[in-house]
């Protein structure tokens, strides 16, 4: 019987070899999957203008589930902004799902994997339209993603709670930081079959070794994982994390399997990938075929980016010419204006787009230009725009002795920029760049910058006091382990240079 692999990455896969696309009528034999990731529930809950952003558009997603009359929807990870979510975050969530997913529609799928694996974290090791206690009319099954991934002693998030609750069906935990052994939901309805795969952190494929379970026919639990570690007995892979909304299916041509990357629901940083439109996809699966449509989503607020460059209009204006500053000033506020009609423009006729848009000027004064006051600029448009603090952002290209530009951070510069740009700033990056440009004698040598910044990722957004510490006894119990089996002479020289050739590979 032929059979579609589905993998989330790091949501889920499915294993199938698609032949090509195609378009059909809904029958006893179509899946119809609605697929979304990054929603990032809560973010910015606070801000009085996009404090409900979050919400409003998981709303719109799922009553689009409920509009299509999917047989499941599929969350690629984030579901949460925050890895403790709020009372109301967790509030929001839950209203959705119990106003959407629960009813007496018949579930026309069923569940052929050994759920006490697939679900096997859970005290409810079944899919919740299953439970005799429950009336799920459309199931959701999710993954965590980094931000709302297992934390703690007990290794719960908020997902489990929303599993436990009977909401959705939290799959691809995994115990183990050594052997990652990845089982697949399968699910078959009519005659068409699914196998859903799930790895929840890109890193784990770096950590240790991953194994996928092939239950389908010829291959074995052999290969090991990353694009060119995922196997290539995949059909498509949906891959979340990165935000960038390129949901049109992309054949990988070494591994041919196709890849979709729906992107988040909500603009969370001001940078170009987010400006691009935000979509879901409802995918349809009968046999070895595939077709996936893309939804546009229509309460998603506009973001709008723009980068000028001051040295590029000499006609205009250059740094020797008097009042000059306030020359720039204006032909600011002239592209800022011009990116606001612009919004004005598009939002016309869908009333459920936010009022107010984002707006992101880019502006480097290299060439010895000045900067101006970004605040008392950004009080023009303080009724206009749905960030007025960080609405106007410079950047200067700096040198570095080699004549070569310098890509790295400023920490002097970053320190002076406004709180909800920092914010937007990842701690393992701060982490990196700062190694990578420290001095060689505070280079490291057992850690590693990527388990550094996972470490102080998670000890300041996750408030896991213990991260850094533990990160550091593992890695030093493996040192030890490692120069105990290699019969390495105890002396300081020798350690060292065993260290620097093996371990940091």
């Amino acid at each position: 019987m032929p059979k579609f692999v589905i993998s989330l990455f790091p949501v889920c896969i499915v294993p199938l070899s698609l032949t090509d696309c195609f378009c059909c009528r809904d029958d006893e034999d179509t899946f119809k999957i609605l697929i979304a990731t990054d929603i990032h529930l809560g973010y910015l809950e606070k801000d009085a203008v996009r404090g409900n952003d979050t919400f409003v558009t998981f709303d719109e997603i799922m009553k689009c589930a409920k509009q299509n009359e999917v047989d499941f929807v599929l969350l690629g990870g984030d579901l949460f902004h925050d890895n403790k979510p709020s009372r109301k975050a967790m509030h929001n969530c839950m209203e959705a799902l119990r106003k959407y997913c629960m009813g007496d529609k018949p579930i026309l799928f069923e569940v052929l994997s050994d759920q006490a694996v697939n679900f096997g974290n859970s005290k409810f090791p079944w899919v919740n339209y299953q439970d005799e206690n429950l009336n799920i009319s459309i199931p959701v099954f999710s993954v965590h993603g980094n931000h709302d991934d297992p934390t703690g002693a007990d290794g719960l998030c908020a997902l489990d709670l929303l599993s436990c609750a009977g909401m959705l069906n939290h799959f691809g935990r995994s115990l183990s930081v050594e052997k990652l052994e990845i089982s697949p939901v399968l699910l078959q309805k009519g005659s068409t079959q699914i196998a859903l795969y799930e790895l929840s952190s890109p890193s784990t494929m770096v950590k240790c070794k991953v194994v996928f379970l092939y239950p389908l026919s010829k291959h074995g639990a052999t290969n090991y994982i990353p694009e060119q570690f995922l196997d290539d007995f995949l059909d498509l892979v949906v891959w979340g994390h990165e935000h960038e909304c390129k949901i049109a299916p992309v054949r990988n041509e070494q591994q041919l399997f196709y890849i979709t990357q729906p992107g988040s629901s909500v603009v969370t940083s001001l940078s170009p990938g987010e400006a691009v439109k935000k979509h879901i996809g409802l995918l349809r699966v009968k046999g070895r075929k595939m077709n996936l449509q893309k939804i546009p989503l229509h309460t998603v607020r506009q973001f709008l980016i723009q980068d000028i460059t001051l040295m590029d209009y000499p006609d205009i204006f250059s740094p020797e010419q008097p009042n000059v500053t306030h020359k720039v000033q204006a032909f600011c506020q002239q592209k800022v204006e011009e990116m606001l009609e612009e919004a004005e423009k598009e939002r016309l006729g869908n009333p459920q787009t936010p009022e107010k848009p984002l707006i992101r000027l880019r502006v480097d004064y290299s060439g010895g230009f000045e900067s101006f006051n970004t605040m008392r600029f950004s009080q023009k448009f303080v009724d206009r725009v749905a960030n007025p603090k960080d609405l106007l952002h410079f950047t200067r290209q700096r040198e570095a002795k080699d004549g070569m530009r310098d890509e790295g951070i400023d920490f002097e510069a970053l320190l002076s920029r406004p709180s909800s740009e920092v914010l937007q700033l990842r701690v393992e990056d701060l982490v990196k760049e700062y190694f990578q440009t420290a001095e060689k004698n505070m280079q490291l040598s057992l850690l590693t910058e990527q388990g550094m910044g996972k470490a102080v990722q998670e000890f300041v957004d996750k408030e896991e006091r213990d991260a850094i510490e533990e990160l550091i006894s593992y890695q030093l119990e493996k040192t030890q382990r490692y120069l105990r089996e290699r019969h390495v002479e105890a002396s300081e020289e020798k350690i060292d240079e065993e260290v620097s050739v093996g371990l940091r590979g």
